[in-house]
């Protein structure tokens, strides 16, 4: 059998024992942080706020890329109008506001 005889001196097994119990206290203060209703429900915002981040951001995008994907069909490179294309979209435009306000006026008459 092999020699396990501890050589240590009473006062080191004492100073090892109050470091092992100051790691252990430190464990356990780390371990009811973590586990405290408190914390778990911080966690659990800045996790959803982060979510919401995250989509609103790739929302953002999206739109970004929307608008600039229609702008690009009105206005050239330079930033003029493209009046071929300008006008027959506002002549839609036009012609739906009359249209509805023609509805409109005929229901009130009624």
């Amino acid at each position: 059998m092999a020699d396990t005889a501890d050589t240590r001196t009473p006062a080191q097994i004492e100073a090892d024992i109050k470091r092992r119990r100051a790691v252990l206290a430190e464990t356990l203060d780390e371990i009811g942080v973590r586990v405290h209703p408190k914390t778990i429900v911080g966690d659990a915002k800045a996790r959803v706020a982060s979510n919401v981040d995250h989509t609103l951001g790739r929302a953002y995008v999206g739109v970004n890329r929307a608008v600039s994907d229609v702008k690009a069909q009105f206005v050239d490179v330079n930033g003029a109008p493209r009046l071929e294309r300008v006008v027959p979209a506002a002549v839609v435009v036009v012609v739906g506001v009359v249209g509805l306000l023609t509805l409109g006026s005929r229901r009130r008459r009624r």
